[in-house]
């Protein structure tokens, strides 16, 4: 079993504390992302379980053993940094097998180990390349098999596909989950990009200020979530917020005054709320609309997407399909069903 348990863990550097309790149970085989702006704490997390930081406060449990106090190299953990950091005077064949060779292991063991990682990782043609001869996506790869040929009960990453193009990273992606799926085991991976987050992760941590706002799997924080920072962290593109305030009959729009929406919750009477609509929930229909002027058009080919407001609102994002006949200037109804609203209260918790 290779499950990981962290109680009330904390991290503290001088007087600055920045991992805040953080409670956390990742199961055996899980693919777990840690996601969250910069600054958040989820790179301090993740070196603590490596033991490349000490932890201030509480337990981190891997299996059944308690690991605060033990060595990295005895965790039973691999570690794929942001950067490759290869040797460039090896070969590929003899980064893959370094720490194999450090640790002692006998040559015919280094190379049934490196033979089973190239192949997973379709590195044998490159084997015998140097990290100079090899492109970004494969020098990655070189990186991610050091790290499997130790065989580890847990796989860590650290933003691994930041310095990759976009394409680049689309493709390894696909590889990472692939990995996933034959290398079964439990996998740990940081990322401040919630694309990433949502397309590879069984359950996604969210953090902010070193504390978790909200753990789930990708849908459920999209589809669910708890609180204003996670409904707008997770989504691409972000949800739209208005200000309202609750009146007997719905809510009235801070930035469309003659606009009154029906609440899918239950509020008091001058609540000061914030609503929240994703912008594939504008249609052409509903019983709910608001009158916008389009400034900018996104036409992405299978999707539209409108950039509009009214006077001095805030800009809102709506999802138009493929409407290719939307043009800047247009004024336009974007109507939406009031229950597919989100209601935050003015400390941006959701109201249910």
């Amino acid at each position: 079993m290779s499950g990981l348990k962290l109680t009330n863990v904390k991290k503290s550097f001088g007087t600055v504390e920045v991992i805040r309790g953080v409670d956390l149970d990742i199961a055996d085989k899980e693919f777990v992302v840690f996601v969250g702006p910069s600054g958040c704490g989820k790179s301090t997390l993740l070196r603590m379980i490596a033991g490349l930081e000490q932890i201030s406060g509480g337990d981190l449990f891997i299996g059944d053993n308690r690991m605060n106090d033990v060595d990295p190299s005895k965790r039973g953990i691999a570690m794929v940094f942001q950067s490759y950091a290869l040797y460039p005077h090896m070969s590929v064949r003899e980064n893959m097998g370094f720490a194999l060779r450090f640790a002692g292991a006998n040559k015919s063991e280094i190379e049934s180990r490196v033979a089973e990682a190239a192949r997973i990782l379709e590195l044998e043609p490159l084997l015998d390349r140097r990290p100079g001869q090899l492109s970004g996506g494969q020098r990655q790869r070189v990186a991610i098999g050091r790290a499997i040929v130790r065989h580890p009960d847990v796989f860590l990453f650290d933003e691994p596909l930041s310095n990759l193009d976009a394409e680049l990273r689309v493709h390894m992606r696909i590889e990472l989950a692939r990995l996933h799926k034959e290398l079964n085991t439990t996998i740990i991976y940081v990322t401040h990009d919630q694309v990433e987050a949502m397309t590879l992760a069984d359950k996604i941590v969210v953090l902010r200020d070193g504390r978790i706002e909200q753990v789930g799997s990708p849908l459920e924080l999209y589809d669910d979530p708890d609180n204003l920072f996670v409904a707008g962290f997770i989504g691409s593109p972000k949800m739209n917020f208005l200000d309202g305030t609750a009146e007997a009959d719905g809510i009235r729009l801070k930035d469309f005054p003659g606009q009154v929406i029906p609440s899918p919750v239950s509020l008091e009477v001058g609540t000061e709320v914030t609503i929240g609509i994703r912008p594939e929930h504008f249609t052409r229909q509903g019983s709910a609309a608001l009158d916008v002027n389009v400034e900018i058009i996104e036409h992405l080919g299978g999707e539209t997407y409108a950039y509009a407001r009214d006077k001095g609102a805030e800009v809102i994002t709506i999802a138009t399909g493929n409407d290719r006949d939307l043009k800047t200037g247009d004024r336009y109804k974007a109507h939406f069903d009031p229950a597919a609203l989100l209601v935050f209260n003015r400390d941006g918790q959701r109201l249910r």
